[in-house]
């Protein structure tokens, strides 16, 4: 099947300013996806998706094609992903390109490896799924959960209140690093998750959300774990 790559990677980031390009370690963050799609040998193209001429030159420099720049429209903060992909692939038709399987491939996922992009590709072909992506496990059963509502705890399920935690279903989230996807049913509901998604589970180490300092400092550690770094 024809694959895509999309990297959505606009300029407005307000948590942490100039994020996608930000050295992590010793490269920009973008350009660890970009080599694991690269490598990976899925895609026909492996292109970045930004308003940003800055960014564009740093994809560029390390194998990326940019081959149109983000509309104004879906540079806003207000802009789903869904938007954005869509924008790419009627972009690709109107230059007469056209795929059947893309990968929305997160610029801040420095954890993705060419190795993780096959094994979901296959689980996407091999099990007829609309979408693929990882996920990781809640280190702690949700079900023994608490709010806090007036300074006081509060179980959100309460008939848990004495369940032992080995007793109690796994729960899941997504670690946001990427989400294959197959074109045609993308493009009539708009929609990444779907009825019919299937998942890769990760560890720990392998995936790590970048939305604060702290965010930061952690997945640079974690990596230097994963890939025995001094």
């Amino acid at each position: 099947m024809k694959s895509l790559a999309i990297i959505p990677a606009r300029g407005g980031s307000k948590r942490i300013p100039r994020k996608n390009i930000r050295p992590f370690l010793d490269k920009p963050i973008i350009a660890y996806s970009i080599e694991a799609a690269l490598k990976s040998g899925l895609f026909a193209e492996v292109m970045v998706s930004t308003d940003d001429e800055e960014i564009a030159r740093v994809a560029q420099e390390y194998g990326a094609s940019v081959p149109f720049l983000r509309s104004r429209e879906a540079s806003d903060d207000f802009a789903t992903t869904a938007q954005v992909l869509e924008e790419v692939l009627i972009q690709y038709k109107a230059q007469g390109k056209s795929f059947e399987v893309a990968c929305c491939l997160y610029p801040t996922a420095p954890f993705v490896t060419a190795a993780l992009l096959q094994e979901s590709y296959t689980r996407l072909s091999e099990g007829d799924f609309d979408t693929v992506f990882p996920v990781l496990k809640y280190s702690y059963p949700i079900w023994r959960s608490l709010k806090v509502e007036q300074g006081k705890a509060v179980m959100n399920w309460p008939e848990h209140l004495s369940s032992r935690s080995q007793d109690l279903p796994a729960a899941f989230h997504d670690a946001g690093q990427f989400y294959w996807f197959r074109v045609d049913r993308f493009l009539k509901d708009k929609r990444l998750f779907t009825g019919n998604s299937g998942v890769i589970e990760l560890s720990e180490l392998e995936a790590q959300d970048i939305d604060s300092e702290t965010d930061w400092k952690l997945a640079e550690l974690k990596y230097k774990l994963l890939h025995r770094l001094d």
